[in-house]
């Protein structure tokens, strides 16, 4: 309340919510979660729970695909994880540089047959 006028709150629409924002950027390309981090301007680990939502709630015919993580050193692939956040350390080497794994939206196009 600034100079004794009360503002209502408004809430926000569909369209404002943080996990519409991320199924329009990852419909337009791939990212990491770093990457939409800074594009929404949320915090990385909330990217990752925002990520869960969008995946358990695409609709038919579209999904959240994942490009996996990758050792930098090795070239060990994540591809048997189910998580979607980034790994620690490589199960082979050690090494704890990860390339980071990259998401993004398929739409199943259907033939018109």
């Amino acid at each position: 309340m600034k100079n004794g006028i009360k503002r209502e709150r408004v809430p926000p629409s569909a369209r404002d919510t943080v996990r519409h924002e991320l199924a329009l950027l990852l419909s337009a390309g791939t990212f990491s979660a770093k990457e939409l981090s800074g594009l929404i301007g949320i915090s990385e680990k909330d990217v990752y729970d925002q990520l869960e939502h969008v995946r358990r709630s695409m609709k038919k015919g579209a999904r959240v695909v994942r490009k996996p993580a990758e050792c930098r050193k090795c070239g060990f692939l994540f591809s048997k994880r189910d998580r979607l956040s980034k790994p620690g350390r490589c199960p082979v080497c050690r090494a704890e540089s990860i390339a980071d794994p990259l998401f993004a939206i398929e739409s199943a196009r259907r033939s018109s047959s």
